[in-house]
C-alpha cells in the first residue's frame, strides 16, 4: 500500500474512481445513440476552455467546463438542424476549438508540460481544487444518469417512440450532451483531452459482450471502468509511464479478454437454442390431415 502515502496519489486515486464512474454511465447512451465520438469532439472544444482559464488565471477545470458545456449545446443544435452542413460545422467546430485552445496557452505563456497535461492527463498536477472541482461535477452527472435513466434511455433508443410518449426530447438531447461535457472536463486530469472518449466507450461495448440488459450493461460498465482507472493510475505511479493511455489501454485489454470469453458462451448459447427448438419440434405434431380421424 505504499502508492496511497503520497498525498498526490491519494488526490489521484479519488479522482480515477469518479472518472471510471461518470465517463461509462453517460458513455452508455452516447453508444446507444450511435455518438460513441462525441466525447472526443468535446474534448477539442474544452481545450480552448483550459487556454482561456490560463489567460485569465482562473481554474482551468472551471473554465473548461464552461466552454464545453457551450460547444456541446452548440454541437446538438447543429446535428439536429444542421442537415448536409452538419458534418462540415462540426469539423470547424472541433478542430477550431483544440486550435484555440493551443493558441490561449502559448499567448497565456502556459508551458508545453502544461498542455500535454491536459490533453493526456497527469497524476502529479492533480490539486485539492481540482479535486472538489471533479467531485462536484460527478455528482451533477451521477444524478442525471441514475435519476434520468428511464428518459434517457427512451430519448438514446428511439426519439419519434419517446416524443410520441410525451417526452421532452430536445430537453434531453441537450441535457446528454451537456452531461456528457461535464464528463469530459471531469476525466481530463486524469486520462486527457485525447483520450477521454475511449474512457466513455470501451467500458460500455466491453460490458456488452456480456450483457443485452441495459441495467446490468450500465453496472458492468461501472465496474470496468472504475477497475481500469485505479489499475492504470496504480500502474502509473510504479512504472511512470501517461496515465491516459495506461488506462485506455486496459480498457482495450478488457474489451478483448470479454470478446474471446463471450464468443464460445454464445455459440454454446446458440447450439442450446437450437437442440431445445428441435426437440419442440419433435413433440408438437404436424399438420393435421383429413384422414387423421378416420378409423379404418
Amino acid at each position: 500500500m505504499e502508492f496511497l502515502e503520497p498525498a498526490f496519489m491519494q488526490r489521484s486515486l479519488l479522482a480515477a474512481v469518479l472518472v471510471g464512474i461518470t465517463a461509462p454511465a453517460v458513455g452508455i447512451y452516447l453508444v446507444q445513440r450511435r455518438q460513441a465520438l462525441m466525447g472526443d469532439g468535446i474534448g477539442h472544444v474544452a481545450m480552448t476552455g483550459v487556454g482561456l482559464g490560463f489567460l485569465l488565471n482562473s481554474s482551468p477545470v472551471w473554465m473548461a467546463t464552461l466552454v464545453a458545456v457551450a460547444g456541446a449545446v452548440l454541437m446538438e443544435l447543429i446535428r439536429a438542424y444542421g442537415k448536409t452542413r452538419g458534418d462540415i460545422a462540426l469539423a470547424l467546430l472541433f478542430y477550431g476549438g483544440m486550435a484555440g485552445g493551443v493558441m490561449l496557452m502559448s499567448i497565456a505563456d502556459g508551458s508545453n508540460a502544461n498542455l500535454l497535461s491536459y490533453l493526456f492527463g497527469s497524476l502529479s498536477t492533480v490539486s485539492d481544487a481540482d479535486v472538489t472541482a471533479i467531485a462536484v461535477l460527478a455528482t451533477f452527472v451521477v444524478l442525471v444518469t441514475v435519476g434520468l435513466r428511464r428518459q434517457l434511455f427512451a430519448v438514446s433508443q428511439d426519439e419519434e417512440f419517446a416524443r410520441v410518449t410525451g417526452l421532452p426530447v430536445r430537453a434531453l438531447n441537450l441535457l446528454i450532451a451537456v452531461t456528457a461535457a461535464v464528463t469530459v472536463t471531469v476525466a481530463m486530469r486524469v486520462v486527457g483531452l485525447l483520450l477521454v472518449s475511449a474512457l466513455m466507450v470501451v467500458p460500455v461495448a466491453a460490458a456488452q459482450q456480456l450483457s443485452k440488459s441495459f441495467r446490468t450493461t450500465f453496472v458492468l460498465a461501472v465496474v470496468i471502468g472504475v477497475g481500469v482507472t485505479l489499475s492504470g493510475t496504480i500502474t502509473t505511479y510504479y512504472q511512470d509511464v501517461p496515465p491516459g493511455a495506461t488506462i485506455v489501454l486496459l480498457a482495450i485489454g478488457v474489451f478483448i479478454a470479454l470478446t474471446l470469453l463471450a464468443t464460445p458462451l454464445a455459440r454454446r448459447r446458440a447450439r442450446a437454442a437450437e437442440a431445445a427448438s428441435a426437440e419442440c419440434d419433435m413433440a408438437v405434431p404436424g399438420t393435421r390431415r383429413p384422414t387423421d380421424d378416420v378409423t379404418v
